[in-house]
């Protein structure tokens, strides 16, 4: 390995160590708990070569949000190959919901924080918020391919519908113990039966 390869090595893995302590320091800190100097002490590395990696404080909150966007989409990914479009939607919610209660700090962060930092995750529909919406976008067309929505559904306005009920159930989890006091599983179950068609045909 030459010197130029070893050295870009090496500064990935100082980037990494940095994003790792980083992470700890919020899910045992909270955001308010990330400063420059807290992570130099964790990490046993000056302040200066801290910014050598990363301009800021808020740097360093992108490079977590880009990595917990691609872990959520890692949980989506593998309910998202659900053929039927129903059992689909209580899959991909199940994985939301369950990725934002089992790991609260990066859910907050993503989601809870700074908007900037979020923004700067949907710009494009390559980027990892872009990718994580095309699975609903996805899962709304199947729905309507098998008859579960109707026709005249918009797909892009329903996807979103339906990931702000995935964060309302994390957020009002994380934010409100006593409310809403059904358990996870029958909001989700009661949110699938509201996107079936069946369902609604029960109710006219």
């Amino acid at each position: 390995m030459g010197t130029v390869e070893r050295r870009e090595r090496q500064k990935g893995e100082v980037r990494a160590a940095i994003l790792r302590v980083a992470r700890e320091l919020v899910v045992r800190e909270g955001f308010a708990g990330l400063t420059m100097r807290k992570l130099a002490e964790a990490i046993e590395y000056s302040p200066a070569a801290i910014y050598l990696h990363f301009k800021s404080r808020d740097a360093i909150a992108r490079a977590l949000c880009l990595q917990g966007f691609e872990e959520m989409l890692a949980r989506l990914e593998p309910a998202a190959a659900e053929p039927l479009a129903v059992r689909r939607l209580r899959a991909l919610a199940e994985a939301y919901i369950g990725f934002g209660l089992e790991d609260p700090e990066t859910y907050r962060l993503l989601f809870m924080t700074d908007p900037e930092f979020t923004t700067d995750i949907f710009r494009g529909p390559e980027d990892a918020g872009g990718r994580a919406f095309q699975v609903l976008v996805q899962l709304v067309e199947a729905l309507k391919d098998q008859g579960e929505v109707a026709d005249t559904v918009p797909v892009v306005p329903l996807a979103e519908v339906l990931w702000g009920a995935f964060h309302g159930v994390v957020s009002l989890k994380l934010t409100c113990p006593v409310f809403p006091t059904s358990s996870v599983d029958q909001l989700v179950e009661t949110l699938t039966g509201l996107c079936s068609l069946r369902s609604a045909k029960r109710t006219s």
